[in-house]
């Protein structure tokens, strides 16, 4: 019976493969290209089905749900994923890649709160492995999975629960995802080897265990990170040119997507700008075109992102520039939730979250809880010059996009990658 371990070490690049002698090992490297926008859900559900965003509806990492005037972030249902996935048929255990609730897979595990009726939040995760994942290794360190602890822990944790499920329930497919690189590579401009060698040697436990039970290894990356210096207020040109719809309230303004004549969701270097009345397209895009750090703004099917859930226009950013959600024009004024890691209530993706204003603010905010005080975790900055890089647009070099390591003939594109693994089993 023929056996593969999928390992998806995000921000991976050829370029910083001379580091991870590891992964290196597992065969030759190519690489290939991503999908728009080069982000974590797109270019998962690309490589999952083999179909670009047009056809698999995953859009970005979040889009706007125009029925029900909601923009959501960070969804795990499998059920937006239009299309048969690779590993159908496939006795699979699926290790924290997206849209793991309800796959349908034999074994899983993903991240999941529980969250109480009075808005409080205990850190958990759905184990559908049979393999106690918790009691062997301790609780999931999810301060060390997103925020300003995120760091290697939560991918040792990953590494280490995969290795497990591996050896006890020998799947024929694992998929495991290490998200490491994502977090100093947002902070910082330099790629420093060390964060590479911090992943290469969790990665490498994972290639230990499918040694073990004689499984074919392939390593791939989602997109690569590049150094950027310019944020790009979107929402605040928007504003400005008075097509936002803002509600004032205690816990400051907030923006009501369904009374705006347009407004955009910021992921990374590319934005959905969804405009109502379809007459002011024009004028909205010579608008975005004319701000600096806005490189193109396209139509949805100039680069396959011609479905229902896309805006109708896409702005991508200089390759040294990024969009900020923020649409306030007074800090004063920012919603309260912009002060804290919430990826689920703001309108667009947030790199602050991974900084902190104070570990003081943050020691006190964590006192005033256990003392049993309402409190909120408002410890992450509104400066936005402190994000040092950034994805979704791509890179101008392929050594510094996404990589895919493998035997055989590997693909050049992530929509190719179906047919590469199908032809393993």
């Amino acid at each position: 019976m023929s056996r593969a371990c999928i390992i998806n070490v995000v921000g991976l690049t050829p370029r910083l493969l001379e580091h991870a002698p590891r992964i290196r090992s597992v065969g030759n490297a190519q690489a290939w290209r991503s999908p728009l926008p080069a982000v974590t859900c797109t270019s998962q559900a690309t490589m999952l089905t083999g179909l670009p965003p047009r056809d698999h509806g995953i859009v970005g990492n979040g889009w706007y749900y125009r029925d029900t005037q909601e923009i959501r972030f960070w969804q795990q249902s499998n059920s937006l994923v239009q299309g048969p996935k690779f590993y159908d048929g496939i006795e699979t255990a699926k290790m924290f890649w997206w849209f793991n609730q309800s796959s349908g897979v034999k074994y899983s595990a993903t991240p999941k709160p529980h969250y109480g009726c009075d808005g409080s939040k205990a850190f958990d995760i759905l184990d559908h492995t049979g393999c106690d994942l918790t009691k062997k290794l301790g609780p999931f360190p999810f301060f060390s999975f997103w925020g300003p602890n995120a760091g290697l822990p939560s991918s040792d944790w990953i590494a280490d629960a995969t290795a497990i499920v591996m050896r006890e329930k020998r799947p024929e497919l694992t998929m495991a995802y290490l998200p490491h690189l994502d977090y100093d590579f947002q902070r910082l401009t330099d790629h420093d080897p060390a964060r590479v060698a911090e992943v290469d040697a969790a990665a490498g436990r994972i290639i230990d265990a499918a040694n073990d039970i004689g499984a074919t290894v392939i390593v791939v990356s989602e997109y690569g990170l590049v150094p950027v210096s310019r944020p790009v207020d979107i929402n605040r040109v928007l504003r400005r040119a008075d097509w936002l719809g803002i509600r004032s309230g205690p816990f400051g303004e907030m923006m009501i997507p369904g009374e705006s004549d347009a407004f955009a969701i910021a992921d990374h270097q590319l934005a959905h700008v969804y405009v109502r009345n379809r007459d002011m397209i024009a004028d909205v895009r010579d608008r975005l075109l004319a701000t600096p750090g806005i490189a193109q703004v396209v139509a949805p099917e100039a680069i396959e992102l011609d479905h229902p859930r896309s805006g109708e226009l896409i702005a991508i950013a200089d390759a040294d520039a990024w969009f900020t959600y923020y649409y306030w024009l007074d800090d004063d004024a920012a919603p309260d939730f912009s002060r804290t890691v919430d990826i689920h209530r703001k309108p667009g993706y947030d790199p602050c979250e991974l900084f902190a204003t104070s570990k003081v603010r943050a020691v006190a905010r964590v006192a005033q809880k256990k003392l049993g005080f309402r409190y909120k975790m408002d410890v992450i900055p509104l400066d936005a010059t402190l994000v040092r890089g950034s994805h979704g647009a791509h890179p101008s070099s392929p050594q510094d996009g996404p990589v895919i390591i493998g035997t055989g003939a590997l693909p050049t594109d992530m929509r190719k990658f179906l047919g590469y693994v199908r032809q393993l089993f």
